[in-house]
């Protein structure tokens, strides 16, 4: 039997993932103007997203509770991945760059590692600040646990492949999607790493405008 390519297996992750959400909005519903409703917290309903407690890049504990009132821009991903992630992290970049200044500053995007074990936080500074990345995108790591925690809420796989050309011996495989969490840190949207990065600003946009009227 032949070996899967290792690019499959991320990719099928991934949609799995928005198999799962998919069916998330649908029970959800969407509302007359063809947004998506917030999430409502009932009992037994299937949620993405949570409560998390992790490690910022310089070293601070941080929760969610410390970015309420800004929308979040969420992805899980891995500083030794040598294509997805980055790219992933490129096209949210040029997604946010078509915002105005004040637009922009409304979301803060975040990078929760998948590999805790070498994604520690000087390494995870040195990564953020990459000019190709977002704007004050931070990186959050943890421990195994924490990180494990985080990934469940919002419904992220995430596995540890043997590679032994790879730095480490071992590559991560996991699910590749951009999370949009409103300010108190519900679901909004998602978005794959082949969105079309005016197709996440356009979305982004129309977020901040539907906030803007129910506020």
């Amino acid at each position: 039997m032949q070996n899967r390519p290792v690019w499959l297996l991320p990719v099928l992750a991934t949609l799995l993932a928005l198999v799962a959400v998919f069916a998330l909005l649908v029970v959800r519903g969407a509302g007359g103007d063809g947004r998506s409703l917030p999430a409502t917290r009932t009992s037994g309903e299937a949620q993405v997203g949570g409560d998390f407690t992790l490690v910022d890049e310089t070293g601070a504990t941080v929760t969610n509770a410390d970015f309420e009132g800004q929308a979040m821009l969420i992805y899980f991903g891995f500083t030794y991945c040598p294509d997805i992630c980055p790219f992933s992290l490129q096209i949210l970049a040029d997604a946010l760059s078509r915002l105005n200044e004040e637009q922009r500053a409304q979301f803060q995007p975040l990078l929760i590692t998948v590999d805790p074990e070498r994604d520690t936080p000087e390494v995870l500074a040195e990564y953020v600040d990459s000019p190709a990345f977002p704007d004050r995108l931070k990186g959050l790591t943890g421990t195994p646990e924490q990180v494990s925690q985080a990934a469940r809420a919002y419904r992220v796989y995430y596995a540890r492949a043997e590679d032994p050309q790879t730095t480490g011996g071992y590559t991560m495989d996991h699910t590749s999607l951009i999370y949009l969490m409103d300010r108190e840190g519900r679901f909004v949207d998602v978005f794959p790493h082949t969105a079309d990065p005016e197709t996440i600003a356009s979305r982004l946009r129309q977020f901040l405008a539907n906030d803007a009227r129910a506020s």
